[in-house]
């Protein structure tokens, strides 16, 4: 057992910091503690005020040394019970078929875990899925039915179909639908269907035409689409204004292009500059090549994000603010909510990142087979946990959700242990789950969660109090 404290030191331009990994909490301390800590004892060993300060906080309870014993998610017990009765959505892949051929999407042959193929989905197994979601959802009130391609639109009639179906049959639920598409493919009877049923939309859009059109182009032609979504933005605008609320807009961020012009285009571009907008970067996963990240990318979104707390700051109106950052906050907002409600670390414990696989956003493909969500590989020994006639294999959902187990080691040893962000997918080579690529991920992991802290402490630092 490692008998030093389990503790991260950080500091911020001005201020020092502890974050004590058993009591969940950060501690601000004089430079000479810090430094004590931090096993720079050449000028300080014989300083009594500094060993007095640490033998104060450890009275406290804090600088213990308790490390988790074994790595299992806390779910485990009740596995079981949240795959049977909390089933909170299914995700339909209506049809594998695009009529786009997008340079980063995951079906874009330039990714292991997917392809395009004339494959869709029967009406008889997305009535299968939603009994599915309807049998398993006891516990809940409210469920979300998913549509997604391919490019589902593609499929429009299926969906009209199924939409009908959950209706008839969710009886006593509260069923939200959501869409993701290219929007290129939207017509007045889409718009006006879409409406009547409360069906949310998610529309892909990267940013300016000469952005936009990189990417996302027409199989046919290998034109770009943006003028053809524009077009279709305003149609909805025109034939059914009050439908844009049940619209959020969803760019993929290339950090090979000029982030700026993409901030300002969200920002100003009268068609779409009152709407929600959400963002996703490039992934690597599965990927057969790995992207490259320019420096100014980095650059420009610390300046956004600079801009962002200067705002909550009060030294800058919001009227300068990227829709693209304004979630920040939020995230911000809720790793301080978690903050200060620990005495020790348990025995038995998981890093964060898993789902409950099944629970969350239950992807069912065109073939009738289950996966955690849609973002995973369907073409993995793994992911697949389960099918249509068998169900959840509860054995392969156990497995994915204890993937911390890969590297037990060194998560046990992790002061990031409950900031973690990784999942199957940050596991799975395509053929299987393996601890060395988990282990080489790791390093973002821990990268992401000082940045948090720092950020935390910095708005603090600066005035920002966020709310308890």
């Amino acid at each position: 057992m490692d008998n030093k404290p389990f503790i991260h030191l950080f500091k911020t331009y001005g201020n020092f910091y502890i974050y004590d990994v058993n009591k969940n909490s950060i501690i601000k301390v004089e430079k000479d503690t810090w430094k004590y800590l931090n096993n720079d004892t050449d000028l300080i060993c014989n300083n009594l005020n500094v060993i007095e300060k640490i033998q104060h906080l450890k009275e406290k309870g804090f600088l213990s040394s308790n490390r988790v014993q074994e790595i299992l998610h806390p779910a485990d017990e009740i596995l079981e019970d949240y795959i049977s009765n909390r089933v909170l959505m299914v995700c339909l892949q209506v049809t594998q078929q695009c009529n786009l051929r997008c340079e980063y999407c995951s079906y874009s042959g330039g990714y292991d875990n997917r392809q395009h193929t004339n494959k869709r989905m029967t009406l008889e197994l997305a009535k299968k899925g939603i009994d599915f979601l309807i049998a398993r959802s006891s516990d809940l009130k409210k469920v979300a039915v998913g549509f997604y391609g391919g490019e589902p639109l593609l499929e429009f009639e299926l969906i009209q179909n199924i939409v009908e179906y959950v209706n008839r049959n969710a009886v006593g639920k509260e069923v939200i639908f959501t869409i993701t598409t290219n929007a290129t493919l939207i017509t007045k009877e889409i718009i006006e269907y879409f409406n009547r049923n409360n069906i949310h939309m998610v529309i892909s859009l990267d940013g300016p035409k000469e952005i936009h059109d990189k990417n996302r182009k027409f199989v046919f032609n290998k034109c770009g689409t943006f003028d053809k979504v524009v077009e279709n933005i305003q149609l909805i605008k025109k034939e059914c204004p009050e439908y844009m609320k049940n619209v959020t807009f969803n760019a993929v961020l290339d950090p090979q292009n000029d982030l700026k012009c993409v901030h300002e285009f969200f920002d100003d571009f009268d068609t779409i500059k009152e709407s929600a907008v959400m963002y996703s970067q490039i992934s690597n996963y599965y990927s057969k090549t790995q992207i490259g990240y320019d420096e100014a990318y980095y650059i420009e979104m610390n300046y956004e994000l600079f801009k962002l707390f200067l705002s909550k700051l009060d030294k800058l109106d919001e009227k300068y603010i990227s829709k693209l950052v304004n979630s920040r906050i939020g995230q911000l907002q809720d790793i301080y909510d978690h903050f200060c409600k620990s005495e020790k670390l348990p025995e038995k414990m998981h890093h964060g990142g898993p789902c409950i696989p099944g629970t969350q956003r239950l992807f069912l493909n065109a073939f009738g087979e289950f996966y955690p969500c849609e973002k995973v590989s369907e073409t993995s020994s793994v992911t697949r946990i389960g099918n249509i006639e068998d169900g959840l294999d509860l054995n392969r959902v156990r497995q994915i959700l204890n993937v911390g187990k890969l590297t037990e080691d060194k998560c046990k040893d992790c002061w990031a242990i409950r900031f973690c962000n990784q999942c199957i997918a940050s596991a799975d080579s395509g053929k299987g789950m393996e601890k060395d690529i988990k282990a080489e991920r790791c390093y973002g992991s821990v990268k992401r969660a000082e940045d948090n802290l720092k950020d935390i402490c910095t708005l603090i630092e600066f005035g920002y109090k966020f709310t308890s």
